[in-house]
């Protein structure tokens, strides 16, 4: 019979964040050592996950630079068996794609989906080898829906959901589930450019169904629920955590 009481409690679980020294990481880190696992905060920014270590019990700071290759390869062997991996870290370089730079596009490529790739790869291998395994990466309402301004960002998240879904169609007979998550609007650093201009942030707030941002918290429920085994059945989706964003098309209220 199913103990429904823990069905999130991830109790004797490893759990790698990668990103986690700041927003949507950093409260994924901590909402997982609250259901009971063991969190290592993996950062390039070691201060920054020493400082989400101290707000929580069971967490752990390692420095992790993910545009190097070799750096991750290593820390898939420092770490030891790890359950649940996930990673948040990305960037973004708003500009038309006629004005877009070769080294800009290089740029946003290489944190937002090599490094993923190289992740799924370093840690993914040895959780195949130990038949579980739950990978957990953070896509984008931009891989569906765009703007201006957004084209490599936007490319780069809709690949991230093709390699994923294509690492839970060959992980998945072993044992390990991979998944997606798209958040919409968030208040972390990757969105101060927004926030600092009111008419902007204001637009964003009212697409939404629930016209506002999300904070960072707000996320991490999805984060323990792919991590634990109340989604022992799920793979290969994508779950939208975007207040609606997807779903409506609009805010004018037609006439009745």
């Amino acid at each position: 019979m199913t103990d429904y009481a823990n069905l999130f409690r991830l109790d004797g679980k490893h759990a790698v964040v990668v990103g986690a020294g700041s927003g949507i990481g950093r409260e994924s880190a901590l909402a997982l050592a609250a259901h009971g696992a063991r969190v290592t905060c993996a950062d390039r920014d070691l201060p920054a996950a020493e400082e989400t270590v101290a707000q929580g019990n069971h967490l752990t700071a390692y420095e992790l630079d993910v545009l190097n290759q070799r750096a991750i390869t290593t820390a898939a062997e420092d770490l030891g068996d790890v359950d649940v991996l996930v990673f948040t870290a990305a960037t973004n370089v708003r500009k038309r794609i006629l004005d877009y730079t070769s080294e800009e596009f290089d740029r946003v490529v290489a944190l937002n989906l090599r490094a993923s790739f190289d992740l799924i790869r370093a840690f993914g291998g040895p959780m195949e080898a130990r038949g579980s395994g739950s990978i957990i990466g953070f896509s984008s309402i931009r891989a569906t829906t765009v703007e201006p301004g957004q084209s490599v960002y936007a490319a780069t998240k809709a690949g991230l959901v093709q390699l994923l879904r294509t690492a839970a169609a060959e992980l998945g007979p072993s044992g390990v589930r991979v998944n997606a998550i798209a958040p919409g609007v968030v208040e972390t650093p990757l969105t101060a450019q927004i926030k600092e201009n009111k008419a902007w942030y204001d637009a964003y707030a009212a697409k939404s169904a629930l016209s506002r941002w999300a904070t960072p918290d707000e996320l991490a429920g999805a984060v323990v629920y792919l991590a634990s085994d109340a989604s022992s059945f799920v793979t290969g989706s994508v779950l939208h955590v975007d207040g609606g964003w997807t779903a409506i098309d609009g805010r004018f209220n037609p006439p009745n």
